[in-house]
């Protein structure tokens, strides 16, 4: 964890609890006792009204009155840094976080030099989606309908009207999960296939949370574990991916590596796409399925006679 991420993550410690030990700020963040000491001199520094009792159950806090009269942060904010922080799953479009993250800029400057950390989730040609993230974002805050054409990976057009809760990034694309009304039911949207956007006038009430976590988990395909026999030339791409504990020395040539993957044509695809330099070999019902997959690319290369 940078320095900067662990001091914004004390703050946020100390605004919820009265007293913490250095003890529990240092094991928590995996760093010495020093560390920390160091951490909250600078936090002092940067005016931010942390005081220290001494004994058997001391430690730090933060000054009542900024938790309840002043709130140095609201829990609009610390939901905004959470966003900021945690990744391209929850990220808002929305210019909250950009003034959140100009409130933490002037709370931990000049810890930091201006620039130091910049995300990005577009690649050229990927622009357009924005105002569909934007339009969707502030549905979502303000609890409008949305309206708009689907188009099914089959090229069909349906009308939607949908209730829209959450704004979702998985590999390379965004979804919005709602409520759909034409299906009454809930109902994950490929951005990329949604056409004339718009939101409506009316306000809906959020329905039961629960009913929604359980249509995501029958929405998550089913995964299989795999081995594979990688070479060396992509073994970032698989730590970057499943981390370092999923690959271990093979031969001189090869590393092995155990990896989840859906057990469908977007697994097959993800494989395929390392091409000559993976091979699986466990287990071998899946060996099969993928050599059947990749015959049937084949295929379509096979000459059939002259046309």
């Amino acid at each position: 964890m940078e320095k900067v991420e662990r001091l914004i993550s004390i703050i946020m410690i100390l605004l919820k609890k009265d007293i913490v030990s250095t003890k529990e700020f240092a094991q928590l963040f995996n760093v010495s006792k020093r560390t920390i000491l160091r951490d909250m001199e600078t936090l002092s520094l940067s005016n931010i009204p942390i005081y220290s009792i001494h004994g058997i159950n001391g430690g730090y806090g933060i000054m009542d009155e900024y938790k309840v009269d002043k709130r140095l942060l609201s829990s609009s904010d610390l939901e905004n840094i959470l966003t900021a922080l945690g990744g391209l799953g929850q990220i808002l479009i929305s210019e909250e976080v950009e003034v959140t993250i100009k409130k933490i800029e002037a709370m931990v400057s000049p810890l930091s030099p201006k620039g130091s950390i910049r995300l990005s989730f577009y690649w050229e040609g990927r622009s357009d989606i924005l105002q569909t993230l934007k339009i969707c974002q502030e549905s979502i805050l303000k609890r409008r309908l949305v309206s708009f054409n689907y188009m099914d990976k089959n090229g069909f057009a349906t009308n939607r009207i949908v209730e829209p809760y959450q704004l979702h990034f998985s590999e390379s694309s965004w979804y919005l999960k709602g409520f759909c009304l034409h299906r009454q039911r809930y109902r994950t949207f490929k951005l990329f296939r949604i056409d004339h956007l718009v939101m409506d006038e009316n306000t809906f009430n959020p329905r039961d949370y629960l009913l929604e976590q359980e249509h995501e988990a029958s929405y998550q395909p089913q995964l299989v574990a795999i081995k594979a026999l990688i070479s060396p030339s992509i073994k970032d791409q698989f730590i970057e991916r499943y981390g370092r504990k999923s690959i271990e020395n093979y031969s001189s040539e090869y590393l092995l590596a155990t990896i989840y993957v859906p057990q469908n044509s977007i697994g097959f695809q993800f494989l395929a796409s390392f091409g000559t330099n993976l091979e699986i070999v466990e287990p071998k019902t899946y060996v099969e399925e993928f050599r059947d997959y990749l015959n049937k690319m084949v295929e379509k290369y096979t000459l059939k006679g002259s046309h």
